[in-house]
């Protein structure tokens, strides 16, 4: 089981019991399940920049990443439908407590400048998301067999049923959340 599984399990739920005051274990907010997702914008048409992108995402969140395809065609964004978009990997269970962990305590702190993630990034459904511009951050992407530096979305799926709910549990897991007051 993994490291984050095990504390999670032993010491933030209790924890999370009593700063949300939650009589029932089962009522404490879990992470469901993460999304990857990397749009490819221009690269969409050229077969050996997907099939980079398709490496750089599965060494990143450790499976395959599925090609996504737009919906509709809208000509001021030049898209046409069934072409390609992007890539997207979603991760549960045993590789999405590992992926938390190398994010947190390794890509996160290799970031230019960086100075916290927002707390506005929580959505209506009490999901948390955030962007990382540069995907070599990672330590599994080898910086010199990059051709193109390429951002990508993360979504945490959360089960919380507030948004203090969600940025405590992220907390728990050390996300460096950056509280601003205003």
């Amino acid at each position: 089981m993994s490291r984050l599984k095990i504390t999670y399990d032993k010491e933030i739920i209790s924890k999370l019991m009593s700063k949300l005051s939650l009589k029932n274990k089962h009522d404490v907010p879990k992470i469901k399940k993460i999304i990857l997702n990397m749009g490819l914008g221009e690269d969409a048409s050229d077969g050996k920049k997907i099939k980079a992108c398709v490496d750089d995402m599965s060494l990143i969140a450790g499976q395959k990443p599925v090609i996504t395809k737009f919906k509709k065609s809208i000509s001021n964004f030049k898209t046409r439908k069934g072409s390609n978009a992007g890539v997207k990997v979603t991760l549960r269970s045993k590789k999405m407590y590992e992926f938390i962990d190398r994010l947190v305590n390794i890509a996160l702190p290799r970031i230019k400048d960086f100075r916290g993630l927002s707390s506005k990034g929580v959505d209506n459904s009490n999901n948390y998301s955030f962007g990382i511009k540069e995907h070599i951050v990672f330590p599994e992407v080898n910086f010199d067999k990059v051709d193109k530096i390429r951002g990508l979305d993360v979504t945490i799926v959360t089960s919380s049923k507030s948004k203090e709910g969600t940025l405590e549990l992220l907390k728990e897991f050390n996300f460096p959340i950056n509280v601003k007051k205003n």
